[in-house]
């Protein structure tokens, strides 16, 4: 069964455990490192901007 995307990003936070019978190889490790990487700097740059925002 496919996962949502809600549920990839719970996997990639850490929160929600990653499925066991999933395959694992060096490539999807690092394409899913990398994803964490990109979405913890997305998320840095929105909460930077809001408190931008709300300072004025």
């Amino acid at each position: 069964m496919k996962e949502s995307i809600w549920e990839q990003v719970l996997i990639y936070l850490y929160i929600k455990k990653r499925n066991p019978g999933t395959p694992k190889n060096i490539d999807l490790s690092l394409m899913n490192g990398m994803n964490r990487i990109s979405l913890f700097i997305f998320l840095i740059a929105v909460i930077v901007m809001i408190v931008r925002l709300i300072r004025g």
